[in-house]
């Protein structure tokens, strides 16, 4: 009997965790999911607010959000992979600006297909990663001094080339129609990003690439001593930033219709508050590539609501501005939670 009494207290005590257990468990999920039920929250909140109840809730709506995040979505991820080995890219949003203008030069200037326009695009955006990666990997410069150096260098350069004139003329209908049309409801390049992100994230959280960059993030003195290719990974990390980008630039081309030399630019900070925003929601205290989408349909959905509840012009963009400063906040002190710096957050850890 009495062995019967001893052995129920640690029956129950597995069946049922302790209290704390419990309570623990509940706080990482709210961790990891608190950003999602927050947008869940802004949703719903402008879907019953009268003032935008009716226009936030359309069909017309909910597509032009969905096509709006596209750009700014795919820089966004293209930023998390050389924030993951610990360096920064702030040329990401330029690099998509001169990838649209190869893209739509292609086409307007020397009346090239599709397919070609595109590789150029794209290889445009390859290229300024490469110049990057050489500079900041192999002969180990700042990376945050070098990429705000290539994003003012990058529009001047447009700007010389095109002569302050878009490129519009020439542009392929397919491409247009692909920024522009839906399929099955969505808009059609929202299925690419959706495609982009799928790759990416498997990419970051499934494949040893994507662990080794976050190692280097982490701790590159370590993970060199452990034979991690640290200036190798580094050098694959911004030249895969700048192919990103590249493809950015050419949604940013079907979206507009052609070559816009003031557009694409100003996407940065989005992107950015994106990213620290992610790094608070599904792997918190980590730059990750689902939280980076979510963080840019969070901005994006907010902006939208306020705009449609009739708020004032300049309130947008304090908006991002906040969502940027208190996302860097919220990560980085649950990356201290953790027993770690936020991966990318020093920097001369090569």
């Amino acid at each position: 009997m009495s062995g019967t009494r001893l052995r129920e207290p640690a029956r129950e005590s597995a069946e049922a965790p302790p209290p704390a257990a419990r309570t623990g468990r509940l706080s990482a999920y709210g961790e990891r999911y608190g950003l999602v039920l927050l947008l869940v929250g802004v949703i719903a909140f402008f879907g019953v607010l009268p003032a935008s109840s009716t226009a936030f809730t359309s069909t017309a709506n909910v597509q032009s959000v969905l096509a709006s995040i596209a750009v700014v979505s795919v820089l966004a991820v293209a930023a998390v992979f050389p924030l993951a080995c610990g360096q920064f890219d702030f040329s990401v949003a330029a690099t998509s600006l001169v990838s649209s203008i190869v893209c739509a030069a292609t086409m307007s200037n020397h009346d090239a297909p599709l397919p070609l326009a595109v590789l150029c695009g794209v290889g445009a955006g390859v290229l300024v990663g490469l110049v990057n990666a050489v500079l900041v990997a192999l002969l180990r410069l700042n990376a945050f001094v070098i990429t705000i150096g290539t994003a003012t260098l990058l529009p001047g350069l447009v700007q010389w080339y095109t002569q302050g004139v878009d490129l519009v003329r020439g542009i392929s209908q397919p491409l247009r129609d692909f920024g522009s049309l839906t399929w099955l409801g969505l808009p059609r390049v929202i299925w690419l990003v959706a495609l982009i992100t799928a790759v990416c994230w498997f990419t970051l959280a499934h494949t040893a690439f994507g662990r080794r960059l976050y190692a280097v993030g982490s701790n590159a003195s370590a993970a060199r001593l452990v034979g991690i290719p640290v200036t190798a990974l580094t050098f694959g990390a911004l030249v895969t930033s700048g192919g990103l980008a590249g493809v950015a630039g050419v949604i940013l081309t079907a979206r507009n219709g052609g070559g816009l030399v003031d557009s694409g630019a100003d996407l940065l900070f989005p992107a950015l508050a994106a990213v620290f925003l992610g790094a608070t929601a599904i792997d918190p205290g980590r730059y990750n590539v689902l939280g980076a989408v979510v963080g840019t349909l969070f901005v994006a959905v907010s902006v939208s609501g306020l705009t449609l509840a009739g708020a004032a012009e300049w309130v947008p963009a304090v908006f991002n501005g906040a969502a940027l400063i208190i996302a860097v906040a919220v990560s980085t002190l649950l990356a201290r939670r953790r027993g770690g710096p936020l991966a990318g957050a020093r920097q001369g850890n090569r």
